[in-house]
Parts: C-alpha cells; structure tokens; sequence
C-alpha cells in the first residue's frame, strides 16, 4: 500500500491499493484497511452478485471489482464514516453503479435479499475482548475485538444471504478454525483452508477459508502462500496477489 504525499486531509488517508489500480481513502487512525482485505479479494471465486460483511471502507469489494471477479457488490458496514467512504471510493474509481452500501450491523437484522447471493466474503473481527486490552480508539476496536459467538453469527449471516452452492470466503486468524468449522457445520462443504505465512519457516499469520453452501464435500488443507522471503523482501507470490491482482486459488 502507498500513501500519496498529499494524504493526510481531514483526518483520511488517499491511499494507492493493486499496484496503484485502486485509491482508497480511509481514516488516518483506527481501522486501517491492509493485506487481509486484498488476500481475501483475491481468494474469492468469480461472482456475479457479491456480499461483503464488515467492509469498512469497502477495499476488497473494490478489488472484487477491479479484478473483474464480481459484477455487483452489496457492502455492510456497522459504523457510519466508514460507510460514506466505501461510498466515496465506489465512485472515485469508477464503480459507484456496482456498489450498494447498507449500514447496520452483521449481528442483526439486514435489509438484504435472503438465498440471493453468488458470494460472500468476510474479514471478521478477530481479537478475544477478555484476553487483549482493546484499541482505545472506538472504531479500531470495533472493527477487531470478538467475543466467543462472533464467528457463528457472521456465518450464521452469510448462509442466510448466500444461494445454494454460493461460495463463503473468509480470512482470520488460525486460531479460529475450529470455530469457523463448528459453525460451518450443516450449513456449508467442500471446505478448503489456505495458510498464509509471514516468511519461511514461521508460524502461519491467517487462515483463508472457502466453503460451499449446501455441499457435503469434505474439508481439505490446501499449500499455503508466504508473503515474504527470509530478507523481508515480498515474495513473487505476494507480488502477483497484493500488486498483481493475481488469483490465490487459480480459478
């Protein structure tokens, strides 16, 4: 990600995502958006009518778009700033007729269509409230502290707006994969689970996760990707995905 140097106006940041295909504005403190959001773009399987929950200034929708791998994108957003900036950056890169952006709360009742979605992608929050003291800034910690449920009821949410045999994208931290596939159960197959390592030889970072509504196909542990080599240097897999626009799965 690059920051213009004329960025930091009224409190947001212009910054240049996909190699410069993308320019986001988000706030200059808080929830940030990053690599995950691009990962998760980038894992996501061809759509036509996609949902994003949780989208916060709306950049993997955005990369969704840019990529050409959804044709409409429908984004929920808990906190109002965010929301009317995912709406400005619709617009600022050419996608605002593709873009609906619905505020309120993933937990809750949505004014979305039920069983109408090709896709669903999501960037949960993340963080045990009870084990990290959370940000002091508001917005940060809402967008990153989780309690025990909140994997069930984001998924929950997702298999009711997806269609059978529409795909579930997720990308979280390996610490929750047994809740994700507890809450997977009955509702989702053909799981397949990608490790994304910060270098060689580390602990895995992220976990993307892909599942099926409807299938009883089994679960499977796919190769993971490595962002960056034993320097620091971004890897050329990193590079095709975060700069390139690259597919993770291929397809």
């Amino acid at each position: 990600m690059e920051t213009t140097d004329d960025a930091i106006l009224g409190g947001t940041t212009d910054d240049a995502i996909l190699g410069g295909r993308l320019k986001i504005l988000q706030p200059s403190l808080g929830h940030r958006a990053g690599h995950d959001a691009i990962l998760l773009a980038a894992a996501a399987p061809i759509s036509t009518l996609a949902l994003e929950l949780g989208a916060g200034v709306g950049t993997a929708s955005l990369a969704l778009l840019s990529r050409k791998r959804a044709s409409e994108v429908t984004l929920v957003e808990i906190d109002g700033e965010l929301s009317e900036l995912s709406s400005q950056n619709a617009i600022r890169n050419g996608f605002g007729n593709a873009v609906r952006v619905v505020r309120g709360d993933v937990t809750e009742n949505l004014p979305l269509q039920m069983d109408a979605y090709d896709l669903a992608i999501m960037n949960p929050p993340f963080n045990d409230g009870h084990a990290l003291k959370a940000s002091p800034d508001s917005l940060r910690a809402q967008a990153h502290v989780a309690s025990t449920s909140t994997a069930e009821r984001w998924i929950t949410r997702a298999a009711r707006h997806l269609k059978t045999g529409g795909c579930l994208t997720i990308i979280h931290r390996p610490d929750a994969t047994l809740p994700i596939l507890k809450s997977m159960e009955g509702r989702f197959g053909a799981i397949q689970m990608l490790p994304v390592f910060s270098k060689p030889e580390s602990a895995a970072i992220r976990l993307i996760v892909r599942a099926i509504k409807g299938r009883k196909t089994p679960a499977e542990m796919l190769p993971g990707i490595t962002l960056n080599d034993s320097n620091g240097k971004p890897s050329a897999a990193a590079e095709r995905i975060l700069r390139d626009g690259a597919s993770i799965f291929g397809d």
